[in-house]
């Protein structure tokens, strides 16, 4: 691939997750998130985009999601549970991303927030219709999804480099 091939991110949070006497890192999803989860599946498969690769964090909330969404999508992505999502700042989200191998073309990375609602934020220099001010005033819920794209190699990727072509949240639809 080219240095102007275009690129979409795909950047969602966990669902719901319930509140256990377990560690922050074993947390499971909630009844609401395991509902929440497949919707999300769903709307991925509208976007049409056909993902060579999933980053997911290594936390169970994060991993659930994934297995239940994935159940919604024409094919499975190449999967990589990543042990740096894990309460990843968004400068290390960004070096994550910057190693990607330039022939993958679509990444869907599953993670936390703060972590990926300011990642969504920074990355954005634009936005197409209405998805930048819906996502201000919603923030970034459980199993919210931001659609980024920017051309270019994913060494290349960085800080305002990237368009929001959508953002969606259950709570919306």
């Amino acid at each position: 691939m080219s240095a102007d091939t275009p690129r979409r991110i795909a950047l969602l949070r966990h669902a719901k997750a319930d509140w256990p006497q377990v560690s922050d890192h074993d947390r499971p999803l909630a009844e609401r998130g395991r509902k929440d989860a497949p919707a999300v599946g769903l709307k991925l498969a509208e976007t049409g985009i056909t993902f060579d690769l999933a980053l997911c964090s290594t936390a169970a909330r994060t991993r659930e999601t994934w297995k239940l969404a994935v159940q919604e999508l024409p094919s499975r992505p190449k999967t990589v549970y990543e042990d740096r999502l894990y309460e990843a700042s968004p400068g290390e989200l960004i070096a994550l991303l910057n190693e990607t191998p330039d022939e993958v073309s679509d990444v869907l990375v599953i993670g936390h927030n703060p972590g990926m609602h300011a990642l969504a934020d920074g990355l954005c220099g634009r936005a197409e219709g209405d998805a930048l001010s819906r996502m201000t005033r919603t923030g970034f819920p459980t199993a919210a999804l931001a659609i980024v794209s920017f051309t270019g190699p994913w060494k290349s990727l960085e800080l305002g480099a990237c368009t929001l072509l959508d953002y969606w949240t259950p709570k919306e639809h």
